[in-house]
């Protein structure tokens, strides 16, 4: 039988669901209590799926632990797994992604904030830092967002180990062709309305990328006000806002085998953070951006105030596939149908930071 894992990380804790029908879901009870867990990845590249979990505890700061038992037990090495060179003269604040590498079996990419990159070949376990990006000329002009000064998204390429994306908040997008040897801003075409030069090299508060399964160079972005397309793994931007509600938002996902479909949770803008009309809904695309449907059957429509934050909307890789969210105000959704419809799998759980999920045998 087909067992599907949900790992939702929230302000006070991680918790994990599971189902075999993807619309009857058991929830286990925090795991990590009172840490703020913000990013999870469910990495399926070895014989086992191994849980990767960033947790950030108010009184022994961040880490990240690793599970081989889907979350039962927890380790994490004995020095720490994670920290800045003690020349930057940063502290690392949390981790923000964990990205396993599609072509590099053990390589996983953490981004953290402040906007730091590191590079683990174990799995996870140990990590060295990549100090190219951090020495980008740049970066001393790089800025916070409101949510803070984090690299949020890691896109390695799924063919050639030697081009990676990033995005964080703020800077922008950033790419390298070269395994991470030098950085290259990629924000052509990307506005930023709030700055004087509203088409800036970089300094852009990016809120997300995500890659097409099918077409490895084209990329999907939403921006701080602003949804695009790249053809060309990012270094030109144009807008496919057209169609959505509004073009202001957190999360951006693509489906798990299809290519041109990708998925929002639109918000109804900067200074008013809920949904469009206070109608909770998803919008889906079909065509690369071109149009866009929403998606709200079983999903409240009626003065809901809930918003979805940049990871916590994600696909699992099952056919047809799941989608997922988790919303501000503790609720957690899914749909087994590619979001045609929706069921409540948790509610008044704590504000809810990512979520991940999978099928597993």
């Amino acid at each position: 039988m087909t067992d599907f894992l949900l790992a939702i990380g929230t302000t006070k804790g991680l918790i994990l669901g599971r189902s075999n029908d993807r619309i009857s879901w058991t929830l286990s009870e925090p795991q990590f209590f009172m840490n703020g867990v913000y990013a999870v990845a469910i990495d399926v590249r070895g014989r086992s799926p191994r849980l990767l979990a960033s947790a950030t505890s108010e009184h022994w700061g961040p880490s990240v632990f690793h599970s081989d038992d889907l979350g039962v037990t927890w380790a994490e090495p004995d020095e720490g797994s994670i920290a800045f060179p003690v020349d930057t003269d940063v502290s690392l604040g949390r981790v923000w992604q964990l990205a396993p590498s599609l072509s590099e079996p053990g390589v996983v990419w953490p981004g953290s904030e402040p906007q730091g990159l590191f590079r683990s070949v174990d799995g996870g376990e140990h990590f060295s830092f990549v100090r190219t990006l951090w020495d980008h000329p740049h970066r001393p002009d790089w800025g916070a967002g409101f949510g803070g000064a984090a690299i949020h998204s890691v896109l390695a390429h799924p063919t050639d180990p030697g081009r990676v994306v990033v995005a964080m908040s703020t800077g922008g997008v950033y790419r390298s062709d070269d395994a991470g040897e030098s950085w290259s801003a990629s924000n052509f075409g990307v506005k930023a309305y709030f700055l004087p030069d509203p088409w800036p090299e970089f300094g852009l508060c990016v809120h997300k990328i995500a890659r097409d399964p099918g077409e490895a160079d084209r990329l999907y972005l939403q921006n701080h006000h602003g949804v695009y397309r790249s053809e060309d793994d990012g270094r030109t931007w144009t807008s496919i806002a057209a169609g959505l509600p509004t073009d202001f938002g957190f999360a951006m996902v693509t489906h798990p085998r299809r290519s041109n479909v990708a998925f929002t949770f639109p918000v109804q803008a900067d200074a008013a953070r809920v949904p469009p009309e206070r109608a909770c809904r998803v919008c889906r695309t079909d065509d690369g951006g071109d149009s866009w449907t929403p998606l709200s059957t079983g999903l409240p429509q009626d003065d809901y105030y809930g918003i979805v934050l940049r990871d916590a909307m994600c696909t699992d890789d099952a056919e047809p596939a799941g989608v997922y969210f988790g919303t501000r105000n503790g609720d957690v959704y899914a749909s087994p149908d590619e979001g045609e419809r929706w069921s409540l799998i948790g509610t008044h759980l704590p504000d809810v930071l990512c979520v991940r999920a999978a099928q597993i045998a």
